[in-house]
């Protein structure tokens, strides 16, 4: 899974490549500078752990990234999803899985398509979500290895947490085979599962193709929609 900020980097190699004047450079440097603020302003989202349970929000979003993505949201999917859903809820708290979960290549190949850690990380923060806020519906996305970080935790929490947690929507899910399309001991009508024909990650391998990578559209449109409205009826 190929890391936003090593493209980025290859992008600023090749125009380092090219011979420019002194204020071209001076306006790449600028330029560079602030995708690199904006992608770290994006890549990390911590409103559940610094939020207080006093001002509890309509929603709560948490989100598990994708391998070697940054920060704790990533730089695809993440962001994409959270600022539809904060277009839908003027008040809505985001939190990226972070912490133990380094998303971490090697993890993928565990039986679970992620480490312990991790799995108990996301299950630390729907726990954290249910203390501070226990009438604030949750609801929680994950792409590639995330997908894996998020499905086995839902599927291990208590029943009362779980039943705040309204819907899950996963993106190129690395266990869709293996799980038949859905997140154990959870309910199938609230969960979405976004896999591209071509993404031979959701027909149980890890080989990892361009159809992987498209998951843009779906985290802008479908998904928040179907979030939305779980978040509604709930």
């Amino acid at each position: 899974m190929k890391s936003f900020t090593f493209i980025l980097t290859l992008a600023v190699a090749f125009i380092n490549a090219q011979p420019v004047n002194t204020n071209v450079d001076k306006i790449a440097v600028a330029t560079r500078q602030e995708i690199h603020l904006e992608d770290r302003q994006l890549a990390s989202r911590n409103d559940l752990e610094s939020g207080s349970s006093s001002r509890c929000p309509e929603a709560i979003l948490i989100f598990a990234r994708g391998s070697t993505e940054p920060g704790n949201m990533g730089a695809t999917a993440g962001p994409i999803l959270a600022s539809a859903l904060e277009r839908e809820f003027s008040n809505i708290w985001i939190q990226g899985v972070g912490g133990p979960y380094s998303a971490d290549l090697a993890s993928n190949f565990l039986p679970d398509g992620t480490n312990r850690a991790s799995i108990n990380e996301a299950k630390r923060l729907f726990g954290l979500a249910y203390s501070k806020c226990p009438n604030t519906p949750v609801v929680a996305a994950g792409y590639s290895q995330g997908t894996a970080v998020v499905g086995v935790a839902i599927s291990e929490l208590t029943a009362a947490v779980q039943n705040r947690v309204a819907g899950a929507a996963l993106f190129g899910y690395t266990k869709n085979l293996q799980n038949l399309g859905r997140i154990k001991n959870y309910p199938k009508d609230q969960t979405a599962v976004y896999c591209e024909l071509a993404d031979a990650v959701c027909y149980g391998t890890l080989f990892i193709l361009p159809a992987h990578f498209l998951y843009g559209d779906d985290a802008a449109l479908a998904a928040p929609r179907f979030l939305a409205r779980r978040i509604r009826a709930s």
